[in-house]
């Protein structure tokens, strides 16, 4: 077994884990009516699975309400599929659930060499990569294929832009790179990395509603050095004219940087 380190900087910037969790299972009700682009992801994490890939189980890591694990019903009937969150909440909301797990992705409490297809959608940026790695490469079997999705560097700048003119908290996580994600699966023992980014913009009606569908996913203010209090009134009030001068004609945009991965054991 290789020896395997996370760069402390990763480890720092990331939420803790009781944080996200509780912010999950918050969201656990509202998740499925806001998750659109979570779909829309998973769709193309889907399309770009090799076409003679026949898993028989798949693990899908950070299954959220389990709209990946139709998708992928679909495209596999044969197959078992595993579902592992750590929120119960929304292991709780999956319909038709074969076998569900609760637990971290970073420490899967499976043991080695169960799945011939490792699937995660939008669940690794709020994971360390290389833990994510280890424990991917560990739980496949030999030649099993990974599927794995995750937002990259220039995801929501809108709203970092506009917040970096109103106080100066972290208001989004330090997303990774495309660099950062071949390291640790190059480091994990992968080969035939696949790995290009796809940008997503959706839009609003206006900011509250903009931060409201953030919210309802379950990712608000979850950085390293998120605002300790409520923005105040005024702030707020400066917020939104900032803000307004993004508009388009299909509304305020948001934008998603979406890194699609593709690797074999």
């Amino acid at each position: 077994m290789k020896n395997f380190r996370a760069s402390p900087l990763v480890q720092s910037s990331l939420p803790s884990k009781l944080r996200v969790r509780q912010s999950f299972n918050k969201a656990a009700n509202t998740y499925d009516g806001a998750a659109k682009v979570q779909r829309w992801v998973s769709a193309r994490l889907v399309s770009g699975l090799p076409s003679a890939l026949i898993p028989a189980i798949i693990l899908d890591a950070g299954c959220g309400t389990g709209f990946g694990l139709e998708m992928l019903g679909l495209r596999f009937p044969a197959a078992r599929r595993i579902a592992l969150y750590f929120s119960p909440a929304m292991l709780a909301h999956i319909r038709q659930l074969e076998f569900g797990v609760c637990g971290d992705i970073e420490h899967i409490p499976l043991k080695d060499e169960v799945a011939g297809l490792y699937w995660s959608n939008l669940t690794a940026q709020w994971c360390d990569p290389y833990a994510l790695s280890r424990e991917a490469w560990r739980v496949l079997w030999p030649n099993g294929a990974l599927s794995l999705s995750s937002l990259a560097h220039g995801t929501f700048h809108e709203l970092e832009e506009t917040f970096a003119q109103i106080d100066d908290y972290r208001h989004i996580l330090p997303f990774q790179s495309e660099e950062d994600w071949r390291a640790a699966l190059e480091q994990a023992g992968f080969c035939n990395i696949r790995i290009h980014t796809e940008t997503c913009v959706a839009h609003y009606r206006d900011l509250r509603s903009l931060l409201k569908a953030i919210k309802s996913i379950g990712a608000n203010q979850l950085g390293a050095y998120r605002r300790p209090s409520l923005m105040g009134r005024k702030a707020w009030m400066k917020l939104e004219s900032l803000y307004e001068t993004r508009r388009t004609t299909r509304g305020l945009p948001i934008t998603y940087q979406v890194m699609l991965c593709y690797a074999n054991k």
